[in-house]
């Protein structure tokens, strides 16, 4: 059991005194990279797969898949 608190001791020391944590501004500006990018690449595969799809009988658009596996 010491073992145990011993290693919870000295994660916790790690974590306060050895990490170098983001600023909140350096946070909030990689977060907006990582949302825009999500985004920007969201919106490639969406145009990818409507350039590429096939339409059904219904009139429904099926995207690559629907060219993949057919269309019912």
């Amino acid at each position: 059991m010491s073992k145990v608190k011993t290693y919870i001791s000295e994660t916790i020391t790690e974590l306060v005194q050895n990490v170098s944590w983001p600023t909140w501004n350096e946070l909030t500006k990689s977060a907006t990279i990582v949302l825009v990018s999500s985004a920007i690449f969201a919106l490639l595969v969406f145009v990818m797969d409507f350039g590429f799809g096939i339409q059904n009988k219904s009139g429904w658009w099926k995207g690559v898949l629907g060219f993949i596996y057919g269309t019912k």
